[in-house]
């Protein structure tokens, strides 16, 4: 059991307190139901039974699910209810009129949020209920600092006139997880665009594809693209994953390209980024970039794969 994995998410007090304030704002004392999908230690679930939910049915498939079920005992927690299974896999599961779901990762939907909540408002949720989080945006934004490339370039310097390069290919055909700053991203990251926007319940495309592209006003080298998301729980209270947002315990991503990008002033650079889910074969990414001149003309295209960056 990944205990530890837990203990990082029960630290993140910013985390905590977006799903607190968005159950607040719904959670009518001593009327409504929630289910909590994904349920981990209980903490979620035993926050909505302090906010004065009516029931509360925790779904953990994983083994955390007994250190839940102890948890709530400790807490003589008797409106809470945990079911030891997926939420996908309950037969004719209780309504809710919320259902909360924190099956967030590094890169928004690597826990399968959308088939989730798309099954949870058909099956889970009552006519007119509540699902948090409500929509996540997905934003890019073009990496200008040299500083994570370069660490992913070492085998280009190991001399002894051997050559690794078949290895470099695949460590830049890898996602990576990072921290950015300001200085790291084009316009210190005011240059992020959205590129793709998830509606959750109703959304029920797990494969998603989106763009976005820039036209420099000055000359930059171009090293891959910074990747986060924003979560909007419910009206007013939103989590987010940005460089300059309120720090938790998910970073951002970091898309590397083959070969930096030097880009001209006038010139634009395209980012086209590619994504399936799903619980039986995980998280496959894809990503593009594009090298346009000043006239619209395509100087340089790259294509990578998480794929290609696996040891077959």
């Amino acid at each position: 059991m990944r205990i530890e994995y837990h203990r990082t998410l029960i630290a993140d007090h910013v985390r905590n307190r977006a799903f607190h304030d968005a159950m607040a704002a719904v959670i009518k004392r001593g009327e409504t139901v929630v289910s909590d999908i994904g349920a981990g230690t209980g903490l979620i679930g035993l926050m909505a039974a302090k906010l004065g939910a009516r029931e509360v049915f925790l779904y953990e498939a994983a083994e955390v699910a007994g250190v839940a079920a102890a948890v709530l005992k400790a807490n003589r927690a008797k409106a809470c209810q945990l079911i030891p299974c997926h939420s996908t896999e309950m037969d004719d599961p209780p309504r809710a009129d919320v259902v909360v779901s924190e099956t967030l990762g590094n890169y928004a939907l690597e826990e399968n949020i959308i088939d989730t909540l798309a099954d949870a408002r058909k099956r889970h949720l009552k006519d007119g209920g509540v699902i948090i989080p409500a929509r996540i945006r997905q934003f890019v934004a073009p990496v200008i600092s040299d500083r994570f490339w370069t660490e992913l370039t070492v085998w280009d310097g190991v001399g002894f006139d051997i050559d690794l390069a078949v290895a470099r290919t695949m460590s830049l055909n890898n996602v990576y997880v990072r921290s950015f700053t300001a200085g790291d991203l084009l316009a210190g990251g005011s240059s992020a665009k959205e590129w793709d926007a998830v509606t959750l319940g109703s959304d029920t495309r797990s494969a998603r594809k989106g763009e976005a592209s820039w036209t420099l006003d000055a000359a930059a080298t171009v090293y891959g693209f910074a990747y986060w998301w924003e979560a909007e729980l419910s009206p007013g209270v939103t989590l987010s994953t940005a460089p300059d947002a309120p720090r938790t315990h998910w970073e951002q991503l970091f898309f590397p390209l083959l070969t930096p990008m030097s880009v001209a002033a006038g010139e634009s650079v395209l980012a086209s980024l590619r994504s399936r889910s799903s619980e039986e074969a995980g998280t496959h990414l894809g990503w593009t970039a594009v090298h346009f001149d000043r006239q619209g003309a395509s100087k340089a295209r790259q294509a990578m794969d998480l794929d290609k960056g696996w040891i077959p």
